[in-house]
């Protein structure tokens, strides 16, 4: 699967999501709620079959696969031959656009397409210390995240029942004392966070970092349930690292309307003092750093046939929650979500960064 592909899908995926956020500014949420919601009600058997994570087809990159996307490079990096001592869960975003039912099934080629190129173009961070696995899930729909209803509740329960299954799996093939990564986007990162929870004893002392990247994360509301804490300086391990990108002037409302307010693990409220933002760059909480700081930042070529990296680009600076970048932001692409929000980039903007991130923790987890 070529980076075409991956350039590609990355703006096609955005479409959808461009015109629906356009809608709340210039119409309203409910018609947005109108376009987005799945037909019917929730019904497991729609999904299909859920995976057997025995089987190497039922996940998109893990030692064995020929084709692992998560062994890409960008333009200017080649694979070496040094050993992996570390082995790395990433769990995909949301790439299942339909209204027809409440979870994608994993017979839906185009949004498995799909996810095979997010996880070519944001778990290739971490492929220079790590086996990188990656499972297909039942993932729920776009239109699940816009209503706090049953049918929605239902199709998340059962995107998680996926993963959390696939996460037994992969622990189970770890050899006892291997130093694991934990990363994710979007959906992705809302059910890590929850997977954080309820396998937090299996975890105990083995995680070196968690990247839940473009999904809020209560520092007081949700990380105490979870057993960890949040990324305060560089060389710390076993903690939790968490961002969503601005450009300014930036309104963010879209994503903050939705989450403050909102019961999280612990019990507590939400509120937007309790966001975390980690700085992927410094590392540090509620961090600062200038673009000179910034290893690498992944952006298309004209004619998007591949993907290169340019270091040096953008700094960014944590501020209520959020992560403001700054610098000489290259064209990433057309679809940046209205309020200036880089979220499909989240990774690309910081993809060298997040590398040198990884790095610095598995030293700080062995020593």
């Amino acid at each position: 699967m070529c980076a075409r592909r991956f350039l590609i899908a990355i703006f096609m995926l955005t479409l959808l999501v461009v015109a629906s956020a356009f809608a709340i500014f210039q119409w309203g949420g409910q018609m947005l709620v109108r376009q987005a919601t799945p037909k019917g009600h929730f019904e497991a058997k729609a999904a299909g079959d859920g995976p057997d994570y025995g089987r190497l087809d039922s996940w998109i990159a893990r030692p064995g696969i020929g084709e692992d996307p998560s062994r890409w490079l960008p333009d200017g990096l080649t694979a070496t031959d040094a050993a992996r001592p570390a082995a790395t869960f990433f769990i995909h975003p949301t790439t299942y656009l339909e209204r027809d039912r409440w979870n994608g099934p994993l017979d839906d080629r185009q949004s498995q397409d799909r996810a095979a190129l997010f996880v070519r173009s944001q778990a290739s961070a971490f492929n220079g210390l790590s086996d990188i696995w990656a499972p297909k899930y039942r993932q729920a729909a776009f239109g699940a995240f816009l209503l706090n209803s049953d049918d929605a509740n239902r199709a998340l329960d059962l995107a998680y029942s996926d993963v959390s299954r696939a996460f037994d799996a992969f622990l189970k093939v770890q050899p006892a004392g291997k130093p694991l990564i934990l990363a994710a986007h979007s959906q992705g990162s809302l059910l890590l966070l929850r997977l954080l929870e309820d396998h937090k004893e299996a975890l105990n002392g083995r995680v070196v970092a968690a990247y839940l990247a473009g999904w809020p994360v209560g520092i007081q509301s949700d990380l105490p349930a979870t057993g960890m804490q949040p990324c305060i300086r560089p060389e710390q391990a076993g903690c939790v690292l968490s961002w969503q990108s601005f450009a300014e002037p930036a309104n963010s409302s879209l994503v903050t309307g939705a989450w403050i307010g909102t019961l999280g693990l612990t019990g507590a409220k939400r509120t937007r003092d309790d966001m975390l933002c980690v700085n992927p760059v410094s590392g540090t909480l509620d961090g600062r750093s200038l673009p000179r700081d910034n290893p690498a930042t992944l952006i298309p070529s004209t004619d998007l046939a591949s993907a290169t990296f340019a270091s040096g680009q953008v700094g960014a600076r944590c501020e209520k929650g959020i992560l403001l970048i700054d610098g000489a932001i290259p064209a990433m692409g057309p679809y940046v979500l209205p309020g200036n929000n880089y979220h499909v980039y989240d990774y690309a903007l910081f993809w060298g960064a997040v590398r040198r991130d990884a790095e610095r923790r598995l030293a700080a987890w062995r020593g």
